[in-house]
């Protein structure tokens, strides 16, 4: 890593790269650029999701012990203001330096911070041209910006004029301003109806349940190491990888979780039997002042409790509780699942964009678009995808 920190300054910053009228910098530390990006996305006319909150990305950074392939793009206008902040993180792939935004796959949308509407308003090409720029003072071959949300908030995110389709897209819904009338728009009365008696069904199977947003120390490691080990009898079970089950993700996670904050990175929600603590169903969602966007969610495995379908009472209740603390958005993040498809009224449609520096970084833009492809051909084919299912499902037998 040592040939990606040449030519640094002892402020932590590369030069500067005028391109246009956009003025680059390029951070190497988090502590060099907290007080401009908390500045930048507490504007009251930010544009961002919650994965750009500089809480969110420390706690990603400084889990997963990456702090040294961290580097804070940030671009000012001609009169010196900033107008966009992009983290990323570099990796070495055959002897190239590639830059993906912060967050990996934990992160739903990978859109820069803008710091207003108008910021958003950048041109594509100055946009690009500046990156390059940047890129080439910071030792970087190529950009791998995946999961751009074409819009945001209704304004359009330049960063993914030129992006091609990713092989899924994300599901959300308009909260508010009536938590009653949200919940009636997003269930229908059927599904309702059976949801209220699954939850006397489960009462009188357990006893008193609790909807529970985490705030006490006790709370969080009881929702935490439910949450743990139900994903670990989900995914033994499906006979993949568990991607929580690595201590760098915990350690991201505990941060972004931890008591005291004022508004944590990710926040947790639970339904918890009152007679014994047994937890249910767990969400864990990345918050901004605006949106509450999925991470994950998980239930218990006993087949006894499934039944109940403590996950969608869990779901109804939490759009219910986010319509009433003021929130204007939710949602479940990227995958195609026809729960989502049924409560969402909106699809985030999300591309892939990739700039290359270099020559090099040419040759890896034109490979990796071509493996992109592909793998949205497969994902957006019913027959194709069942086929690749099928074999993933004999190569685990």
């Amino acid at each position: 890593m040592t040939s990606l920190a040449q030519d640094l300054t002892s402020a932590g910053m590369i030069r500067d790269s005028m391109c246009g009228g956009l003025k680059a910098e390029v951070f190497v530390d988090l502590a060099s650029v907290e007080a401009l990006w908390r500045g930048m996305e507490t504007a009251p006319d930010a544009l961002a999701t919650p994965y750009q909150r500089f809480d969110w990305v420390a706690s990603f950074v400084r889990g997963l012990e990456v702090q040294d392939r961290l580097r804070v793009l940030v671009l000012r206008d001609e009169a010196g203001r900033p107008a966009m902040l992009l983290p990323l993180l570099l990796s070495r792939m055959r002897g190239l330096t590639v830059a993906r935004v912060a967050g990996a796959k934990h992160a739903n949308y990978h859109m820069p911070l803008y710091a207003s509407r108008q910021a958003a308003g950048l041109f594509a090409e100055e946009v690009e041209a500046a990156l390059v720029a940047a890129g080439r003072e910071a030792g970087i071959d190529a950009y791998a910006l995946d999961h751009q949300p074409r819009f945001w908030d209704g304004i359009a995110n330049p960063l993914s004029t030129k992006g091609a389709p990713c092989a899924s897209d994300a599901y959300g819904l308009m909260l508010g301003p009536d938590a009653e009338a949200t919940v009636k728009r997003a269930f229908s009365g059927d599904a309702r109806k059976k949801l209220r008696a699954k939850e006397r069904k489960l009462v009188e199977a357990l006893g008193p349940v609790d909807y529970v947003q985490a705030t006490t120390p006790e709370t969080i490691v009881a929702i935490l190491d439910a949450f743990y080990e139900q994903k670990r009898s989900r995914f033994t079970m499906m006979g993949i990888a568990n991607p929580y089950a690595d201590d760098d993700v915990r350690r991201f996670i505990a941060a972004a979780t931890a008591p005291g904050q004022a508004r944590p990175a990710i926040e947790l929600h639970a339904l918890i039997a009152k007679n014994d603590g047994r937890v249910l169903a767990t969400f864990g969602g990345a918050i901004n002042d605006n949106r509450f966007s999925g991470m994950w969610t998980s239930f218990d495995p006993d087949p006894e409790i499934g039944r109940f379908s403590p996950g969608d009472l869990l779901l109804h209740h939490l759009i219910n509780q986010q319509t009433s603390a003021g929130r204007r958005a939710f949602d479940l993040g990227v995958g195609e699942a026809r729960y989502k498809s049924s409560i969402c009224d909106e699809t985030i449609e999300l591309v892939e964009v990739l700039i290359p520096v270099t020559l090099r970084g040419h040759l890896f833009a034109q490979a990796t678009d071509a493996a992109l492809r592909l793998k949205r051909r497969i994902k957006r084919s019913p027959r194709l995808w069942q086929a690749v299912s099928r074999l993933r499902a004999l190569r685990r037998s």
